[in-house]
């Protein structure tokens, strides 16, 4: 037993990912690859994928919402996790970097269930809202430039069904959203939607330990 969360060494945490993680060799090649990039830090972990996958299915979720594709490791995870008439709507600006995630979501089988929009994000989701597209997604991810987390999740919030879940990625932001000495734009907007997401009475909220912290809130 344990009143607290615990921490994991290295080897307790490749004992996880031995235990739990049921890899392919799509998924791990994508990895690679990321990896060798300068900011490949970026990609997310094997274990949040297979969670993300989980949370979809979990939730039945047959339309997704991605904001912050990169090189589509996390939204291959959802893609194929998505029922064979599910939809993901995928949200990046960049053209490089989503062009490694089209070739293997091409490999995976799934392209036919992404759509991809290149623009800032905030233009695609208000977009979506004009044309109607409130309480229509089962789903989001959010994993993108931390100073519009805040316009991300609102939109998000809108677009997303009630009794629909959204994820919420690096809200621990490498521990530096616990530490007040560090001011710098991107982890005063994390600190601040982590504050504002515990006030908020129109979701139910955990904020998960995995990865970088994993914030999930379930619109009401």
């Amino acid at each position: 037993m344990s009143a607290r969360t615990i921490g994991l060494s290295e080897e307790l945490h490749a004992y996880l990912l031995s235990v739990t993680l049921r890899d392919s060799d799509l998924l791990r090649r994508l990895r690679e690859e990321t990896a060798q990039l300068s900011n490949g830090g970026m990609q997310i972990s094997p274990e949040q994928g297979q969670f993300m996958q989980l949370l979809v299915k979990l939730t039945g979720a047959k339309r997704a919402l991605e904001v912050g594709v990169f090189t589509g490791y996390s939204s291959l995870n959802v893609a194929l996790a998505l029922p064979p008439d599910g939809k993901l709507v995928a949200c990046d600006v960049s053209d490089e970097y989503t062009s490694v995630a089209r070739r293997y979501w091409r490999e995976a089988g799934v392209a036919n269930k992404v759509t991809l929009h290149l623009g800032p994000a905030t233009e695609t989701l208000a977009r979506l809202l004009a044309e109607g597209e409130q309480n229509r997604f089962d789903f989001a991810f959010i994993d993108a430039d931390k100073e519009n987390y805040g316009a991300y999740y609102e939109q998000a919030l809108q677009l997303v069904r009630p009794g629909g879940l959204i994820a919420i990625d690096n809200v621990l932001w490498g521990g530096n959203a616990a530490d007040e000495s560090r001011q710098d734009a991107d982890t005063v907007a994390i600190r601040t939607l982590n504050r504002r997401l515990h006030d908020d009475e129109r979701i139910d909220l955990s904020l998960v330990p995995i990865g970088d912290g994993l914030t999930l809130a379930r619109k009401r």
